[in-house]
C-alpha cells in the first residue's frame, strides 16, 4: 500500500513539474538558448497572459514547433517575432513596438496615471484649504481636552 502511495505521489509530482516546452533537440546549443528566450517573450494567442513556454494549448504547441523550425532554418530572433506578429498581430508580443495602430496601448496608461495623481493631489489640497467652522474647532478642542 505504501509503495502505491509513493508511486502516485511521484507521478503527481512529475505531472506538476512537467514543463509545457517540448523537448526538441537542436543542432546547435545556442539555438536551444535562443528558443527558450523567444518562447518566454512570445504570448500564446489563445491564452490570456501565458507565454508560449508555459502554455499547454494546442496552438502554443504548434507555434513552439514553428519557432524551432524557423530557428533551424537560420531565422534571426527578430525575423521569428515578425513572422508570428504578421500572423497573430501585436498580441503575441509582450512588448510590442509603438505604432499608430496601437498608440492607445502606450498612451492611455500614463494619461490615466497622471489623471489619478492630479485628482489625489487636488483632493488633498482641497481638504487642507477648507477651514474649520467655529463649532468644529470647539469640538476638536473638547476632544483634545478629554484626552488629557
Amino acid at each position: 500500500m505504501m509503495l502505491r502511495v509513493c508511486a502516485m505521489l511521484v507521478a503527481v509530482a512529475c505531472l506538476l513539474g512537467a514543463s509545457a516546452i517540448d523537448g526538441f533537440d537542436f543542432s546547435n546549443p545556442g539555438l536551444a538558448d535562443r528558443y527558450r528566450v523567444l518562447l518566454s517573450e512570445l504570448r500564446c494567442p489563445k491564452c490570456l497572459n501565458e507565454s508560449l513556454a508555459s502554455s499547454g494549448a494546442p496552438i502554443a504547441r504548434d507555434l513552439r514547433r514553428t519557432v524551432r523550425r524557423l530557428l533551424e532554418e537560420g531565422a534571426t530572433d527578430d525575423e521569428v517575432r515578425v513572422y508570428l506578429q504578421e500572423r497573430y498581430g501585436d498580441f503575441v508580443l509582450y512588448d510590442p513596438e509603438f505604432r499608430m495602430t496601437n498608440w492607445p496601448l502606450w498612451v492611455v496608461p500614463p494619461v490615466l496615471l497622471l489623471i489619478a495623481v492630479v485628482v489625489v493631489a487636488r483632493v488633498g489640497v482641497l481638504r487642507r484649504r477648507v477651514p474649520l467652522t467655529k463649532r468644529e474647532r470647539e469640538q476638536v478642542a473638547r476632544l483634545l481636552d478629554d484626552d488629557r
